[in-house]
C-alpha cells in the first residue's frame, strides 16, 4: 500500500529537485532539501521563472512523514544566493557571480562524519564549462549547517555536483560526484574519497566510461555499500541532446578504485526527455530498491526492486501515478526503522500540466 502526502505546495511557486539536495532521517524526525522559485507558463521544459531568484529550503517532518513544516537552510550562502540553481536564474542573479573555486573554506580541523545528528549537503554553481562544487556539514540535524566547505576540480573541467556520499567513519568517507567531461559539458561520474574529515580529497576513479558523444551524459549518482563491502553506484545516462536515457548499475571490490558494470535496471523507451536521477537503497531484509521519476508518460514516480544485490530487477512498480508531465522525480529517500521507505521528489499534478511544482512524499512499504 502506498499513500501520498504534501511536503510543500503554495500557488505560483516552483519547488523542485529533491535529489540535488538531500534527505536524511534519525528515527521518526525526516529533513528533506529543495529549491524554490516562482512558477512561469512554458511551452515545454522546466515551468519556472528566471528572472526571479531560487532560495534554498528544507522541510522536516517528527512523524515519520505524515506531516511537515518548511523551514529555511540555515546556513552561509555566498551573497545571499541560491545553491545548485545558477542554471535556473538570469544574470544578475547566480551564485558563480558571487564566489569562485576558491571561496569556500578548507576545514581548520578534521570534520567528524560520525556523530549522531549528522548530515551533509553537497552544492554546486551551476552546470557550464568551469563550475564548481563545495559542502556543508550540520551537527544538528539541519537546524543549522557549517561550510561552505572546499571541494577541488580533481583535474576536470568542472564539479557539478549534488548530494551522494558513504560515510565510512569518523574522517573518513566516499563522495560520488558529477564531473564535467573532456569537452568541458556535463557529464561524467567520479568517485573522491577524503581520510582527513574534508581536509583533503583524493580522486579514486570514474564510475563507468566518460561519455564521449555532443550531449551524452552519464552523471547524478546513488551510491550503497552493501554488508559484505561491495560498493554499488547507480547513474543517469542519455545518449545526445534529444536521444534515449537509462539507468546503468556499476559494482566496485575493491573499495571504490575500480568499476565494472553490472546491468541496466531502467531504460526509457521515449526519446528526448533527459531521463531522471536514481535513488538507491538497502532495505532491512537484503533487497535494494531502486525510485526514479518515470518521464516517458503516463508521468510517475516509480521503483524496482532486486533481491540478488542487483543482478537482477523486478518490474517496474508504479509508486505515484497522475503526473502531469515530464517536469517531476528528483527522488530522495530514507529508511524508517519499521521498514517504511518515505520518498520524496517534486511533481506537477495539474490536469492541463500549467500547475506549480510542489515537494510531496509518498510513504510505503516495500
Amino acid at each position: 500500500m502506498t499513500r501520498q502526502v504534501t511536503v510543500y505546495r503554495e500557488p505560483g511557486r516552483f519547488a523542485g529537485w529533491p535529489a540535488n539536495y538531500g534527505m536524511w532521517a534519525w528515527d521518526d524526525e525526516i529533513v528533506v532539501g529543495f529549491t524554490l522559485g516562482t512558477h512561469k507558463t512554458v511551452e515545454r521544459g522546466h515551468a519556472r521563472d528566471r528572472r526571479l531568484p531560487f532560495v534554498n529550503m528544507q522541510a522536516r517532518s517528527f512523524d515519520g512523514g505524515e506531516t511537515w513544516t518548511l523551514e529555511d537552510f540555515n546556513g552561509a550562502r555566498p551573497g545571499g544566493r541560491g545553491l545548485s540553481a545558477d542554471e535556473h536564474m538570469d544574470e544578475g542573479l547566480r551564485l558563480a557571480e558571487v564566489m569562485d573555486a576558491q571561496t569556500a573554506a578548507i576545514p581548520s580541523q578534521p570534520l567528524n562524519f560520525a556523530q549522531g545528528d549528522f548530515a551533509l549537503m553537497v552544492a554546486r554553481t551551476g552546470l557550464a564549462p568551469g563550475v564548481f562544487s563545495f559542502f556543508y556539514l550540520s551537527a544538528d540535524r539541519c537546524r543549522s549547517w557549517q561550510g561552505p566547505y572546499r571541494l577541488p576540480m580533481f583535474g576536470t573541467a568542472g564539479i557539478a555536483s549534488r548530494t551522494d556520499y558513504l560515510i565510512q567513519s569518523e574522517r573518513k568517507a566516499l563522495f560520488f560526484l558529477s564531473a564535467n567531461k573532456g569537452d568541458g559539458e556535463e557529464g561524467k561520474t567520479i568517485c573522491v574519497r577524503t581520510e582527513d574529515g574534508g581536509m583533503s580529497f583524493e580522486l579514486l576513479s570514474e564510475v563507468g566510461e566518460e561519455p564521449l558523444g555532443a550531449g551524452d551524459f552519464a552523471t547524478m549518482p546513488a551510491a550503497l555499500q552493501l554488508p559484505g563491502g561491495r560498493l554499488l553506484c547507480a547513474r543517469r545516462c542519455r545518449k545526445g541532446a534529444r536521444g534515449y536515457s537509462w539507468i546503468d548499475l556499476y559494482a566496485s571490490d575493491d573499495a571504490g578504485r575500480s568499476w565494472r558494470f553490472l546491468n541496466r535496471p531502467v531504460a526509457f523507451r521515449q526519446p528526448g526527455h533527459a531521463g531522471n536521477p536514481p535513488c538507491l537503497k538497502y532495505l532491512a531484509d537484503g533487497r535494494l530498491l531502486l525510485m526514479y521519476g518515470d518521464r516517458d508518460g503516463p508521468y510517475k514516480i516509480s521503483a524496482r526492486i532486486s533481491a540478488d544485490q542487483g543482478k537482477s530487477w523486478s518490474d517496474e512498480i508504479t509508486l505515484r501515478a497522475g503526473g502531469a508531465n515530464s517536469d517531476m522525480g528528483y527522488v530522495r529517500a530514507v529508511l524508517l526503522e519499521d521498514g517504511r521507505v518515505v520518498a520524496a521528489y517534486y511533481i506537477n499534478d495539474r490536469p492541463d500540466g500549467d500547475g506549480e511544482r510542489f515537494i510531496e512524499a509518498t510513504i510505503w512499504t516495500p
